[in-house]
């Protein structure tokens, strides 16, 4: 029988843990853990996920806030806003919420964050540290928040990290935000890794040699069910939406979820999965990022 793992329960309980040590910081050295958030333009999607943001932060007791600016803001004053919180030392966090509008490099923004201040962790800096692991990251590298959180689904899939160690995963996807750092963290975890694409020959084949399949490519249901060994855990990241037959839309993962019952040990759900392990790991990487801040001395 297929375990469907919880992404919802298990980020409540990685948000209780956080809200309990924000608390324990604060009253050790009057200190909370803040975090901005930019967001350029009135994009629904982006508006309503950073408002889940904002209130999931100021529940566990971090004082999150997002800046909203006109989607005609120039780079120039994008950036200049960058380092304004990147002086300021209530901020810890520092988030610029993406897709930016096509009149920005996103390199480049990316890069004006802070290492320190990057929960994102997607500056240079951060993502050459998560590549160049030989274990387990340490305390103060800020891991992208959706591969932290398709790692700490598997810690629960297999009941502890050290049972990755010479298992074979794959992961299909290859961006920077997920597919990369995924990879690198399953490495680092002594894993025997394979990335795999939407061009890469005979998938089907790579996919059901995998006992670990961490699926990021973006396209519905494209993993099928005869695709997945028996016994796998698959951990799907991919959010997409489809028509249905009353004129109405879906959610869908990038695994065809009902073929993969039966044959997977376990698999995340979409919606409710990956997605609230986001949220739940920027949390803690705001609180790292804090506490990291306050070791330094900053």
């Amino acid at each position: 029988m297929t375990r469907i793992l919880d992404g919802r329960a298990l980020a409540a309980r990685v948000r209780a843990r956080v809200a309990a040590e924000v608390a324990e910081l604060r009253a050790r050295t009057g200190r909370v853990p803040g975090l901005r958030v930019l967001l350029l333009g009135e994009h629904p999607a982006s508006l309503a996920y950073v408002r889940t943001k904002e209130r999931m932060a100021r529940e566990v007791g971090i004082d999150g806030r997002v800046e909203r600016l006109p989607s005609d803001t120039t780079e120039a004053a994008l950036l200049a806003r960058l380092a304004e919180l990147d002086a300021d030392p209530a901020v810890d966090g520092i988030l610029v919420q993406l897709p930016l509008p096509a009149h920005i490099d996103t390199a480049r923004v990316l890069a004006a964050i802070a290492p320190g201040k990057d929960v994102d962790g997607f500056h240079p800096l951060n993502a050459g540290r998560l590549a160049q692991l030989a274990g387990p990251p340490p305390e103060d590298l800020l891991v992208p928040c959706t591969p932290r959180g398709c790692l700490l689904l598997l810690e629960e899939a297999l009941g502890s990290l050290e049972a990755l160690r010479g298992r074979r995963a794959l992961v299909l996807g290859r961006s920077t935000i997920v597919g990369r750092p995924m990879a690198a963290l399953l490495l680092a975890h002594d894993a025997t890794v394979t990335i795999a694409h939407s061009r890469t020959r005979e998938l089907a084949a790579e996919c059901r040699r995998a006992e670990i399949l961490v699926a990021a490519v973006g396209r519905p249901e494209l993993v099928r069910g005869d695709w997945i060994a028996p016994g796998a855990v698959v951990i799907d990241v991919g959010i997409n939406r489809i028509p249905t037959t009353d004129g109405g839309s879906r959610l869908v993962g990038d695994v065809a979820f009902a073929e993969a019952l039966g044959r997977a040990a376990a698999i995340t759900p979409v919606p409710g999965g990956v997605g609230p392990m986001t949220v739940a790991c920027l949390l803690d990487n705001t609180l790292r990022a804090c506490r990291a801040r306050l070791a330094g001395g900053r």
